[in-house]
């Protein structure tokens, strides 16, 4: 393949020396770099990771608060007191960084019919490598939807949680809502981060490197993007 084919002339380029090629590539993403793929370019990753970074705050002081079994996390944070303190300015931290992260990705995560319709027995026939994935894009319709589950249930805990926050300016009836909706997106947060790590660790190996040095092997892309490998590479995908 030629320095610049078209028609990916401009997305996917392939360098020599990989080495320095890949530090060069680090503000872009979606480019050949001899043997790996930039998925991510810094930004996004450093975005990532400040998400994660407040989701973590937000569950390891707000557990202490939640029940009796986890007070022993409180004093990570100077006791009960802290874990009050540091919870609701994780969580907005957390909204913050969720709504930056959104500017990045939102144009990405767009779900077309096909996707939509591929969500079901479809996502658990690709989890299982049973199913034809040969159109899946640079994220597929279960990234996607996490997405966009991830930006509703951060506006839903921000909301959830100011009410928390100053009760005294909400009635009786929206508090007691708010704290079962609260509780309910928790779990439910908690349940797909679990997913979430198991799937970018064990579940797909190779996948962790992309939100760390933000490339991913050829090898790696072949199997579970086609579609985005023969997008940046101009190469054709055998199943």
């Amino acid at each position: 393949m030629s320095e610049l084919s078209p028609p990916y002339a401009g997305r996917g380029i392939v360098h020599s020396g990989v080495d320095s090629g890949v530090v060069g590539a680090q503000r872009n993403q979606d480019i050949v770099v001899g043997d790996v793929i930039v998925r991510h370019r810094l930004m996004v990753r450093v975005t990532h990771w400040l998400v994660a970074l407040a989701f973590f705050f937000c569950l390891f002081t707000g557990l202490p608060i939640w029940s009796p079994v986890f007070g022993w996390l409180a004093g990570l944070f100077g006791g009960l007191n802290g874990c009050r303190v540091v919870h609701p300015w994780s969580g907005v931290a957390f909204f913050v960084f969720t709504f930056w992260m959104a500017l990045h990705w939102a144009s990405e995560m767009r779900m077309t019919k096909e996707e939509r319709a591929w969500i079901g027995p479809r996502l658990v026939e690709y989890m299982r490598y049973q199913g034809d994935d040969s159109e899946v894009g640079k994220y597929n319709p279960g990234q996607k939807l996490f997405f966009w589950a991830v930006i509703v249930g951060a506006i839903g805990v921000l909301v959830t949680g100011i009410v928390m926050w100053f009760p005294l300016t909400f009635n009786e009836i929206f508090r007691e809502a708010s704290y079962v909706i609260h509780d309910i997106a928790f779990i439910l947060f908690f349940v797909a981060i679990v997913f979430h790590i198991y799937l970018g660790t064990a579940g797909e190996p190779g996948t962790f490197r992309s939100m760390t040095r933000g490339t991913v092997t050829r090898a790696w892309a072949r199997l579970h993007h086609p579609r985005w490998f023969r997008e940046v590479t101009g190469e054709q995908t055998r199943r």
